[in-house]
């Protein structure tokens, strides 16, 4: 297989990152969300504002021509465009996690990653793993996939259905991950292999009929012995030491603090049109805006105070990840579970502020608190992470580790 070390890539390539453009990026993203929301439809356009301001490809690495945002950046970004539309946010963030995991620790093959890029470097290229299937589920709960991978001379033959693939209809790159079906008596290998959009065999079958981000256009990808390159595969080998199974603490960490930020750029969104809602609204009997009353203005202060403690969260622990701290990585699932509930509550706080209002299909409102609710199903998932914080707890304080009390003796 290829060397994928010291390789490099023209520095004047890839679109700078323009973070001064993100109030406008989110103001232009959020005009079209209603509509695709309406729709259901892929927002094309703004993955294209998202490229064109260099966005899509912040975390490519320096040594490839890109900006080497870290985690910081990134959760800066995914929080600014999660305002605007979470659609076009879960599509981009997807695409980040892979240049940021490429930078990281190189493992695609050259040619294959100096394509990308090539192609990065003029229009939009969205990459994502496609990893759930109908039964397994998330492979990060254990089990081989269904998706298999047959040699046949220079290329593997894929075959298969993975769903839930955000992004499906847009993406460039698909990274499938599969089991090989070797002959004899040769051993079963796992992997990501790089699958092109348009490659004979592949489809997507429009399946995404979720209540929330029904933009982001989630739908099942068929495959049907689509032929993938013998060197196009990242991170081959047995199932136990298969990389990206289980993702390590750093990988896992830019995962569960970058989508945080996301769904809590949602919120962010739901409390500025409340606040806005609040000031506009003159009810007859009152004479003045509901925004002069105590009990909304102590209530917007809860939701801005829970927003404000779970932002900082997220972007210290952002920070402290960039900066090396093995504890910080860790602790990020935890922060998951925090900032994205107290996403949820403030949302739902506004709904229940608003009434009748922000129920109403032409306020955004209904569509920021069905899209927050995405925010559970992501991995980690609050079940994981409170039994893993349990155990870890526990352990701390274990028979074999706790101090013996001291009994007093009796007269």
């Amino acid at each position: 297989m290829t060397s994928t070390t010291d390789r490099t890539h023209d520095a004047t390539a890839l679109p700078p990152v323009a973070y001064d453009r993100l109030p406008a990026l989110t103001a232009a993203l959020a005009a079209r969300a209603p509509d695709h929301d309406r729709d259901a439809s892929f927002p094309a356009e703004g993955v294209a504002l998202v490229h064109e301001a260099g966005l899509l490809t912040a975390t490519a690495a320096g040594r490839h021509g890109g900006p080497g945002a870290g985690l910081a950046d990134t959760v800066r970004i995914l929080r600014a465009l999660g305002a605007g539309d979470p659609a076009v946010a879960l599509v981009t963030a997807m695409t980040l996690f892979v240049h940021a995991a490429e930078a990281r620790t190189p493992a695609w093959p050259a040619a294959a990653y100096t394509d990308l890029l090539a192609e990065s470097a003029v229009g939009p290229a969205l990459v994502n793993a496609l990893r759930v299937e109908p039964e397994l589920g998330s492979p990060i709960r254990g089990g081989l996939p269904a998706t298999t991978a047959r040699r046949d001379g220079d290329h593997w033959l894929l075959t298969g259905r993975k769903i839930y693939s955000t992004g499906a209809v847009g993406l460039s790159r698909m990274l499938v991950f599969a089991r090989t079906e070797p002959p004899g008596d040769e051993p079963v290998r796992v992997g990501s292999f790089i699958v092109r959009a348009g490659s004979p065999g592949l489809a997507v079958e429009p399946t995404w009929d979720h209540v929330g981000l029904r933009a982001s256009r989630s739908d099942d990808v068929v495959l049907d012995s689509v032929p993938v390159p013998a060197d196009d595969v990242i991170g081959l080998a047995e199932p136990g030491d298969t990389p990206g199974a289980r993702p390590d603490p750093v990988t896992g960490a830019w995962n569960a603090l970058g989508l945080t930020a996301l769904y809590l750029g949602i919120a962010g969104a739901a409390r500025d049109w409340l606040i806005g809602f609040l000031h506009e609204r003159v009810p007859t009997a009152l004479g003045a805006p509901l925004a002069t009353l105590p009990r909304f203005q102590s209530a917007v202060g809860e939701i801005e105070t829970a927003l404000f403690g779970a932002d900082t969260l997220v972007d210290t622990l952002a920070a402290r990840v960039d900066a090396g701290d093995p504890e910080a990585a860790e602790q990020a699932g935890a922060a998951k579970v925090l900032g994205t509930r107290a996403a949820i509550t403030a949302v739902d706080q506004a709904l229940s502020l608003t009434g009748n209002h922000g129920l109403t299909h032409a306020n955004p409102l209904q569509r920021h608190h069905r899209d927050v609710l995405c925010g559970r199903v992501h991995t980690p998932q609050d079940d994981s992470v409170l039994a893993a914080t349990g155990r870890a707890a526990l352990a701390r304080r274990s028979p074999a580790t706790a101090p013996v009390p001291s009994v007093p003796k009796g007269n």
